[in-house]
Formats: C-alpha cells, sequence, structure tokens
C-alpha cells in the first residue's frame, strides 16, 4: 500500500520509520531539524497513523509498503532511519530492496526475535471501555492496571482520536494483535546482506541490543558501525541532541 506520509524540507530524501505504536508524526522536532539539509519523508506504518488497515504485520509486506510508497512519490534511493519496529521494517528494506536504500540507521533494535510487552499493551487496549464524551485522562486512566508507566500510557492513549462524540482508534488494533508474531520475529531471506553503511545506534539502559546480537548483525550488515547513547529504549526522543549529532554525521 501507499503509506501516509508527513514531507518536510529540501534535498536528498530521508524516510523515518516509527516503531510499534507510534506515527510519523512522532518524529517531529527531529524530522523539521533533519528537513534544513534532508527531503524528509515520515511514514506511518500500515495499521498506524492516518496509513490503511490491512491483515499482514510481517516485514517483507511493510517494506513492500515503504519501497511502493516511495515509488510513489518519485525517490528511488535514500537514506533510512528506524526505530524499533520502524528498525526492522528498515533492516528488511535494505535486505531485500538493496537498491533503494543509501545508507541505513537502525536506532535500538537488533535483527532478531523479541518477546516483548506489546502483547500485554494491545490486550489491554482492545479491553478498554471507550464511551461518549471520555477524556485522554480517563482512557490512560483504564491502563493503569496493566501499564505501569505513564509514560507509556500517554504514548498509547495518542492513537485514541478524539474528534468526535465518541473516542476511536486510529490504529487498527485487531490487526496488529493477529500481527503480533510477526512483529516480535525477523526472518529475512536466506543468504541476505545489506553492503551499504549501516549505523546501529543503542540505549545503554535499553535490553534490545545486546553482545549477542552483534554477530548477527555483523553477518547481515557487514558494513556496520555502532553507537551508543546513555538513554533507555526511546533513544530519538530521549536525547535528540545525542541522537541527532550520530546521525548527521553518519548520513553526511
Amino acid at each position: 500500500m501507499i503509506l501516509n506520509t508527513i514531507e518536510t524540507g529540501t534535498g536528498e530524501p530521508l524516510v523515518l520509520l516509527h516503531g510499534l505504536f507510534g506515527a510519523a508524526q512522532n518524529w517531529g522536532g527531529l524530522a523539521k531539524r533533519l528537513g534544513q539539509r534532508f527531503r524528509v519523508l515520515a511514514l506511518d506504518a500500515r495499521n498506524h497513523g492516518a496509513s490503511a488497515h490491512a491483515p499482514g504485520m510481517d516485514y517483507a509486506s511493510m517494506a513492500a509498503d515503504v519501497a511502493e510508497t516511495l515509488a510513489a512519490h518519485g525517490v528511488p534511493q535514500a537514506r533510512v532511519i528506524g526505530h524499533s519496529m520502524g528498525g526492522k521494517i528498515a533492516m528488511m528494506l535494505a535486505l531485500t530492496r538493496p537498491e533503494l536504500v543509501e545508507r541505513l540507521v537502525v536506532a535500538d533494535i537488533a535483527p532478531t526475535s523479541y518477546r516483548a510487552d506489546s502483547r500485554a499493551y494491545v490486550a489491554a487496549m482492545q479491553a478498554m471501555e471507550l464511551r461518549p464524551g471520555m477524556t485522554r485522562r480517563e482512557a490512560a486512566a483504564q491502563l493503569v492496571p496493566a501499564v505501569e508507566e505513564e509514560g507509556v500510557r500517554a504514548f498509547l492513549v495518542q492513537n485514541l482520536a478524539f474528534d468526535g462524540n465518541m473516542p476511536r482508534w486510529r490504529v487498527g488494533l485487531s490487526e496488529i494483535a493477529a500481527g503480533m508474531s510477526d512483529i516480535e520475529s525477523f526472518a529475512p531471506p536466506e543468504g541476505a546482506r545489506y553492503t551499504g553503511p549501516t549505523l546501529f545506534i543503542r540505549g545503554t539502559r535499553s535490553a534490545y541490543v545486546r553482545e549477542k546480537h552483534m554477530d548477527r548483525i555483523a553477518e547481515l550488515f557487514p558494513f556496520v558501525q555502532h553507537a551508543s547513547l546513555d538513554t533507555g529504549h526511546w533513544v530519538h526522543a530521549e536525547d535528540p541532541n545525542g541522537f541527532l549529532a550520530l546521525v548527521d554525521s553518519f548520513l553526511t
């Protein structure tokens, strides 16, 4: 599918891919700052933001969405940055359509399978009772038993639209729930490699990228560099200046 795109700036194309339950708009200030040097295209993944809802959350399908969207925007090749689920989409795009990816930045995710907290989040979101006149604060309060961190609750309820009497989910919750096994996994084609310049940025207080992942990263991305920031999983949100400095140096 052709994905909803928020475009900023002019110059060489740069694609931004968000994580699970995120949206293109979450790149916000970073997209604007990168737009001072690049033509930034921030994409909503399928079942997220303003993109269409459809079954199939496997990374081959989601990478194909990005390829189709780039073609629709007349972009033959781009620098690509992806965080978390978006990082897996970016990796799959580079491994299956390497001619589309000039340089690759992967933020705090590895090319491996994870059993994350996301299943509990999906179940809690599906169990919420939406009612007319509900406020965002009331919606977030329903998530307290399943989601301990206030910031995560606020992030999840950003996916609720309050543009009518009855709140509604922007995300395709049923499609995401059905696709959780695919979202957690990562299975590139046998023998696939991306030989373009690649940068992995990890948060030192995050458990997503560890020493045990390094051999697999090097196998798939032989021209890889590694960098770290003193953050948790949300490296670009927790230290935007540090993230921008690493990315800007690598991309240019």
